[in-house]
């Protein structure tokens, strides 16, 4: 019997992926599957962030820095309005 190997998995094959797949869908139902799967993919990204050492407020304010340097603050707007 042949075995179909995943590249990205070593030593699982497709049918224990599926063994898995199953398991879990038994184990938490198909409501709660997704959640769950959301909430991993979200922890996941929580994870990279901490990792670059980036927060909210460090990304708000890189999107703030290109909006004052091309001149289109408040400042601007009030000049226009004079």
């Amino acid at each position: 019997m042949k075995l179909l190997l995943i590249p990205g998995l070593p030593g699982m094959s497709v049918w224990e992926i599926g063994l898995v797949v199953l398991l879990a869908l038994l184990l938490f139902g198909s409501r709660k599957l997704p959640q769950l799967a959301r909430d991993l993919g979200s922890g996941i990204t929580e994870f990279r962030k901490s990792l670059t050492g980036k927060s909210e407020d460090d990304q708000s304010q890189e999107e703030q820095e290109p909006a004052r340097k091309s001149g289109r603050g408040s400042r601007t707007k009030a000049k226009k309005n004079s």
